[in-house]
């Protein structure tokens, strides 16, 4: 069985939005180099502002 990685060891990115650092997600596997946004809500609010 594969060991776990601690969260201090997870690659980590700015929101392009509210410019906060956000972790890697096991959700975001296979499209890590795509996600720019934290959120579904900063994601729809990428035009506003």
């Amino acid at each position: 069985m594969a060991r776990q990685r601690k969260k201090a060891d997870l690659p980590t990115k700015t929101c392009t939005v509210c410019g906060l650092p956000f972790t890697w997600r096991k959700k975001w596997e296979k499209c890590w180099d795509d996600v720019k946004y934290c959120s579904e809500r900063c994601r729809r609010r990428r035009n506003q502002g």
